[in-house]
């Protein structure tokens, strides 16, 4: 009998450990190692030659020597994944302390054809189309990765956060029966003869746990058939959602939701330091975050940019930029929280305000200039529920599983709901919610 030993001596994280101690300058002049990536760039020089090795997360300068090599330059080309044994040298002029001279290669893949564009730029010198058809190659580009490396340490920080202050994470459908929205912008599925749709929103199913696990959250795919075309929007996106109950007010959504950005930027600070100086990134600091009513903040900027608007519902695109730029100027800070949005334009389990039930206990969280969260209080009481839905024409019956919350108590909660494909957007100040999006999906894309 065989068996797999999980003891064995390999390891598959050897270059970034090593990478490390290069760094640290903690390994001797004239030690051999082996290196493995993708021969990333060749740049021949009169007597040797650079060659560029692009690693998991890094680019790592080597050099050739026809002397102390035992191949040609000739037998290996960019594109090609290499095994290299080579000699670690002490330089104090190179960046991390050392020199790798090449002493052989082991070519493990080479290409059958050639990349259609330049793949070794600083930023790739292409159209967003071009960049979306060949994605697979084009994400090799160190600058296009670094966008998804903290992408992932976005989410890495929320769920630090979530752990470490007792969140239960959940995993609802993605095939419902009806909308969490009201039944809007949802994908129609054929479920074995019954009328059903891909999700739109966890909202009901988070809600629905509190009951259970008092704080939950949600990280998953999310579904809106949106006919947009506009540089923030696509049709399928990752959310990252939270609900909370025995809360006070929508303010403590609030509060939470600044704790656990504070968390995820610091997070991405401490483990994404060669993405963020490779994009030339900082990420905002911050102990408060300026809130603003959403009259008020209309009022504000129509005085200040001398412009009327068209929406008296809810924020244009342009409003909230110019909402960004203005607090960003006054208060100094990227981030602002919008409160007390028109019933009219928050979905039907939000709870109204109770001092002037035309607006919610609801809120947007700006990030230079774009909403990246909405959230809010939810309506607890059955009977405000059903009149609610009532009002909005909806029909209850669909909403029956939902609805037994509300018959058989449930706290006061709120919660709130993030895309995290615009927040790294925004984070990262791209023009397209497409380059933040491994593989987008929008009216007019469906592969790769």
């Amino acid at each position: 009998m065989e068996y797999i030993d999980i003891h064995s001596e390999r390891n598959f994280n050897e270059f970034e450990e090593l990478y490390a101690k290069l760094e640290k300058r903690e390994i001797p002049d004239g030690t051999t190692v082996t290196v493995t990536g993708c021969i990333h760039r060749i740049r021949e020089m009169s007597d040797f030659a650079f060659v560029i090795l692009r690693t998991a997360r890094r680019l790592f300068q080597c050099v050739y020597e026809p002397s102390k090599t035992d191949f040609e330059l000739a037998a290996i080309k960019e594109g090609d994944y290499v095994r290299l044994n080579g000699v670690l040298i002490v330089e104090e002029r190179s960046k991390i302390g050392y020199d790798f001279s090449i002493r052989s290669c082991e070519i493990i893949t080479s290409p059958r054809f050639e990349i259609p564009f330049v793949l070794n730029k600083a930023k790739l010198d292409l159209g967003l189309d071009m960049k979306l058809d060949y994605r697979p190659l084009s994400l090799r580009n160190p600058s296009e990765r670094a966008v998804f490396k903290i992408s992932a340490a976005i989410q890495a920080g929320f769920r630090k956060f979530f752990a470490e202050n007792d969140f239960t994470e959940i995993v609802p459908p993605k095939i419902v029966s009806a909308g969490a929205e009201g039944g809007a912008d949802m994908f129609s599925v054929d479920y074995f003869g019954q009328n059903a749709f891909l999700n739109q929103s966890p909202q009901t199913y988070k809600q629905m746990m509190v009951g259970v696990f008092e704080k939950v959250f949600v990280m998953g795919p999310v579904f809106r058939a949106e006919k947009s075309h506009t540089n923030r929007h696509i049709t399928e996106f990752q959310g990252i959602d939270i609900e909370m109950g025995y809360i006070n007010s929508f303010e403590d959504i609030m509060l939470t939701e600044a704790r656990a950005l504070r968390c995820v930027f610091d997070y991405v600070t401490e483990n994404c330091a060669p993405e963020l100086a490779l994009l030339n990134v900082k990420l905002p600091t911050f102990d408060t975050i300026p809130r603003v009513r959403f009259s008020e903040a209309k009022e504000m900027v129509a005085k200040q940019y001398k412009r009327e608007f068209r929406s008296e519902f809810d924020l244009e695109p342009e409003e909230e930029k110019l909402i960004g730029d203005l607090f960003k100027k006054k208060y100094g800070s990227e981030l602002v929280f919008v409160t007390h949005y028109p019933t009219k334009k928050r979905p039907f389990y939000t709870m109204d305000d109770p001092e002037d039930p035309n607006y919610t206990c609801s809120f947007d969280l700006l990030l230079n200039g774009s909403e990246i969260t909405t959230g809010g209080q939810r309506i607890h009481d059955y009977d405000m529920q059903i009149a609610k839905m009532n009002r909005l024409g909806m029909d209850t019956s669909l909403f029956e599983s939902y609805l037994m919350i509300h018959k058989y108590g449930i706290p006061p909660h709120g919660g709130l709901g993030i895309g995290l494909e615009r927040f790294t957007m925004k984070l990262l100040k791209l023009d397209n919610i497409r380059l933040a999006t491994l593989f987008p999906r929008d009216v007019e894309r469906l592969i790769p």
